[in-house]
């Protein structure tokens, strides 16, 4: 008996676990996101740009800087739009995003990219691409509300 006692007390926890796991996702809510970049480098690359994000039919304003190290020569403006999950509040969005990448843009071209913050919030983006740009390389996007 005191075996099924403690393998019953075991699926109580892990079950009340697995539970606040669900509950946590299930909180989570969406909404949808504009951001224009502009971003320019020789070896070190920096980024800028303002976007807005759309949560519960309220509009906040962003602002987007960033740095880049790899091979990045050229300049180059992205309109992204998309959609950013797993937010409980316009506050989640804000923090430092990292990605590696590598891409080139001889005039125009589409690009589309996947980011994940500290808080969880994960950016769904694409969009379009203007300049000349050619990068291999890591960055880090920290995105703020104004």
């Amino acid at each position: 008996m005191r075996i099924s006692s403690g393998f019953r007390a075991a699926l109580v926890a892990l079950t009340a676990l697995a539970g606040v796991g669900f509950s946590s996702a299930a909180n989570a809510d969406s909404g949808t996101i504009r951001i224009s970049v502009v971003k320019a480098g020789w070896i070190i690359g920096g980024s800028g740009g303002s976007g807005t994000l759309t949560f519960h039919g309220r509009r906040y304003p962003l602002s987007i800087g960033g740095i880049s190290y790899g091979i990045v020569f050229g300049a180059s403006k992205t309109e992204f739009r998309g959609r950013v999950r797993n937010i409980r509040r316009p506050s989640d969005v804000a923090g430092v995003y990292g990605a590696a990448g590598a891409g080139l843009a001889v005039g125009g071209g589409a690009r589309a990219i996947v980011l994940t913050n500290p808080k969880g919030a994960i950016l769904e983006l694409s969009g379009s691409q203007v300049g000349l740009i050619a990068n291999a390389d890591l960055s880090g996007l920290a995105i703020t509300l104004r």
